[in-house]
Order: structure tokens, then C-alpha cells, then sequence
């Protein structure tokens, strides 16, 4: 049996974007995080079988904060991929929106999805 556990609307300020203002000035990110883990921690009801949660929200913030980066597709591809290596799971998928686009017309977000499956 496969859990999924779910952190949505992490909110980060990042310095992220294709515009050097963006990267200057920074602006609101917001993480979802879907991840497929097995159920170990189900059954025996032990922090120490389960991905705490505090631990999952500190990986999205490091890889937020370790550097700027110009597109969502790579940010959300780089949580992603150090989400599969510090965690033992089967797959993840992280969205990645940024509130405060400015496009020349009203828009509620952008946002990227990726999905990677382990190969362990």
C-alpha cells in the first residue's frame, strides 16, 4: 500500500525569474508537494517510519534559497529531484506557483508541474 502525503500553498520568497527585477527584488512562491511513500508509517504509528513533514517543508526551502533560478520548470524539477533523494519514496510531484506574475494582463498564477518516480 502506497501513502500520499500532501503540503500545499508553502509559501516561500524566492529569487527566481527570467527578468533581473524578479531576481533583485524577490516575490511570493508557492509549493505544492504530493508525495507516494510507503505505508510504514501507517502501521506502526512512529514518527521515526514516517517523512516528517517539518523535514519535507526545509528541503523545498534549501533548494528555494540555494540559488536563483530563471525558470519554474527548473525550480520545480530541482525540488523534485532532492525531494526523491533525501526521502525514501515512490514518486513526487511538486507544483510550483508564483502569485504575483505580472504578464500585461490579470492572471490568478503561473505555475509548473513535475512528477518523477523513483528508481530504487
Amino acid at each position: 500500500m502506497t501513502l500520499t502525503i500532501e503540503l500545499r500553498g508553502v509559501e516561500l520568497h524566492g529569487r527566481h525569474g527570467v527578468e533581473e527585477q524578479e531576481r533583485r527584488a524577490g516575490q511570493r512562491f508557492l509549493f505544492d508537494v504530493w508525495l507516494d511513500a510507503p505505508d510504514d508509517a501507517a502501521r506502526s504509528d512512529r514518527i521515526e517510519d514516517a517523512v516528517d513533514y517539518r523535514d519535507v517543508a526545509a528541503v523545498v526551502r534549501r533548494v528555494s534559497d540555494g540559488r536563483a533560478f530563471h525558470l519554474l520548470e527548473t525550480l520545480a524539477t530541482a525540488v523534485a529531484d532532492e525531494l526523491l533523494v533525501a526521502f525514501a519514496l515512490e514518486r513526487v510531484r511538486v507544483r510550483v506557483r508564483k502569485p504575483d506574475v505580472e504578464l500585461g494582463v490579470p492572471v490568478e498564477y503561473s505555475a509548473v508541474s513535475v512528477e518523477r518516480t523513483s528508481t530504487r
